[in-house]
């Protein structure tokens, strides 16, 4: 039951916040270094060679290393992914594939996406989003496997170059790590633009904090979610915080 008043929910520690952020900007950096490494398209006003991109001062051996650095980044930045999962429930990272009500609640956000619904309940976390969650995290994954295996390609005599010289085998050959590589990128990259879109499109029709949330933590709902128990408790302290705020901001009487 609601009165009709948005209540506010703490979601989403800071930890997931970070990573959230850190992801992001890994992964812009990631996809436009990376498009210039495999087709130098920018060449210098002194007709410079294709290995130097935009002046002397930002080679291609720079712009591998940003590449390198961001990729570093990002899988580093997986560990406070993982930390906010386990200290805070609203960042559970796994569905719960294994009951009914997931696969249910899963299909009430599909009938209402595809407009068979005119409404679906309220969520804290969408179960629908959060699985597409967990395929772009399969996707990074092999992203960093493939990405890996191209950098200590540099020295295949190492121990690292013998220890992912077994991915180059399974793969046939680094060309086609290569190639997995640059298609898989462009998978995030529609991700993204999809993920932006329904943010924005859940912010405008629903209400909820959804784009704020990844700042604050918190998102509103004037009906009481029905993933309440998994995901976070209306006791959380930051919770009342916000709340008297919110009273506190409405005009007095009299």
């Amino acid at each position: 039951m609601s009165d009709g008043q948005l209540k506010a929910y703490y979601v989403y520690s800071p930890w997931l916040r970070i990573f959230h952020w850190l992801m992001v900007m890994s992964i812009v950096v990631l996809f436009f270094t990376g498009l210039y490494i495999g087709n130098p398209f920018f060449i210098g006003s002194q007709g410079l060679e294709p290995t130097y991109a935009f002046s002397e001062r930002l080679s291609m051996e720079t712009v591998r290393f940003i590449h390198f650095a961001a990729a570093f980044i990002l899988v580093c930045a997986f560990v406070l992914r993982v930390y906010g999962f386990v200290v805070n429930k609203g960042d559970r990272l796994l569905p719960r594939f294994w009951t009914k009500q997931h696969w249910a609640w899963t299909m009430d956000i599909m009938l209402h996406y595809m407009l068979l619904r005119a409404s679906h309940k309220p969520y804290l976390r969408n179960p629908l989003a959060r699985m597409s969650y967990l395929g772009v995290y399969f996707l990074i994954g092999i992203e960093a496997i493939t990405g890996f295996t191209m950098y200590v390609m540099v020295d295949p005599k190492s121990i690292w170059g013998q220890s992912f010289s077994l991915v180059n085998s399974l793969l046939i050959n680094e060309y086609y790590v290569h190639l997995i590589h640059h298609y898989v990128a462009w998978l995030i990259i529609i991700f993204a633009v999809v993920h932006i879109y329904m943010a924005v499109r859940a912010d405008f029709m629903e209400r909820e904090g959804e784009i704020s949330s990844m700042f604050s933590g918190v998102k509103f709902l004037a009906h009481q979610p029905v993933d309440l128990g998994e995901i976070a408790t209306e006791e959380d302290s930051l919770v009342r915080y916000w709340d008297n705020i919110a009273r506190d901001s409405r005009p007095h009487s009299g």
